[in-house]
């Protein structure tokens, strides 16, 4: 039997990337599937790879984690049909905009923390407290080396990683003396469209980020998070960082000379 073979996994922002690539290492693995995101064509086509490729049970619905009345009715739905997940993937999160503070965009900055820090508050307190009274359950937050080292014009999406390093921390203290696991996965450099976002979709500018050096893909961090959410019961992986081989922190990044 899969190691995840009758478990029922949400993941937010399902659509593209890092929730994209875990919901395809959960499907392999024989899990069932709740996928939220904001853009339904691309959930409908990756629900039907996951149904081709792996057999997988899938459950789409287009939930932007920042709504939160609509949060809670999808929440309440899934408890209604018996499907409290056994894994949430709070993996919704974006960088907008790289400006100083002093030069930045109150919707880039209302964009971040309603969805960083917001978005998964809104998530888990609706399913939370069903994995308590069931006894069981494991939230795994996707981080950022930037909640761990701050850069330069960073600052407003450093603050939301950081409140996500602080909520997994907290979390894991509510939840003590229960059987329900808090895990922080936190990835450095990853190659998908997290710059795209940023730059507001300049894309030369984007892919000038990976330029020299090769990233993390968002397979890499998949692999990372299904081994959190398949330890035994006894082990709860607290923080796990990953960061490509040339990155050693935020500031040190060993790019090719381009001469």
């Amino acid at each position: 039997m899969n190691k995840l073979e009758g478990q029922w996994i949400l993941v937010t922002g399902a659509s593209a990337g890092i929730g994209e690539a875990c919901a395809h290492r959960f499907a392999e693995d024989g899990a069932s599937l709740i996928l939220w995101a904001r853009r339904m064509n691309r959930l409908e086509t990756l629900a039907a790879d996951l149904r081709d490729r792996h057999g997988a049970e899938v459950d789409i619905r287009q939930v932007d984690v920042r709504d939160r009345d609509l949060v809670i009715r999808e929440a309440a739905a899934l408890v209604q049909a018996d499907r409290v997940p056994d894994v949430i993937l709070n993996n919704a999160g974006l960088a907008s905009g790289f400006d100083a503070i002093h030069e930045g965009d109150y919707d880039d900055w209302d964009r971040m923390i309603d969805t960083n820090v917001k978005g998964l508050l809104n998530v888990t307190r609706e399913i939370l407290p069903h994995m308590v009274t069931r006894g069981t359950g494991h939230v795994v937050n996707i981080g950022s080396t930037a909640g761990h080292q701050v850069y330069p014009k960073g600052n407003v999406y450093n603050a939301s990683k950081f409140a996500v390093k602080a909520l997994t921390e907290g979390i894991n203290l509510d939840v003590a003396g229960t059987r329900v696991r808090v895990s922080s996965v936190d990835p450095g450099f990853v190659h998908t469209e997290f710059s795209r976002v940023r730059f507001h979709g300049d894309d030369e500018r984007a892919e000038g980020v990976y330029e020299g050096f090769d990233p993390l893909t968002a397979g890499d961090v998949a692999d990372c998070v299904h081994f959190v959410v398949t330890r035994p019961p006894h082990v709860n992986v607290f923080d796990l960082v990953l960061l490509p081989t040339a990155q050693r922190n935020v500031y040190v990044l060993d790019r090719d000379d381009p001469s």
